[in-house]
């Protein structure tokens, strides 16, 4: 199982001027009882932060969303070098192509339709 978290936080410029709703994403991946949530700080930087479901529910009272999927690309094979956001890692690791989701609410509109 495969969760995508969206927050309406971040502290970069650009996501406050160009996003409205969400302003940041985070795939979390489930291997087990393992949670690692792939989070993206910069360019070719990505931290991996194991949770708990007890974290889960605490992101969640302070305003984050969960969209739980099925896994796409295992995460082994995926190519995360030359990520430059928060929705490209997203849509890497869900194995989603399009080059017209560029902002976390269309990432969000775009998976919730499904």
């Amino acid at each position: 199982m495969m969760i995508i978290a969206f927050s309406k936080n971040t502290s970069k410029i650009l996501p406050h001027i160009l996003c409205r709703h969400f302003r940041h994403c985070a795939p979390i991946i489930c291997n087990g009882h393992d949670l690692i949530m792939y989070q993206f700080i910069k360019h070719n930087h990505i931290e991996q932060i194991h949770i708990k479901s007890r974290d889960i529910a605490i992101l969640h009272a302070h305003g984050w969303e969960f969209i739980y999927i099925s896994p796409g690309v295992p995460v082994n094979k995926c190519n995360l070098s030359h990520v430059y956001s928060c929705v490209d890692l997203s849509k890497r690791i869900i194995g989603l192509k399009s080059i017209f989701i560029q902002t976390p609410y269309m990432l969000y509109k775009h998976i919730n339709k499904k």
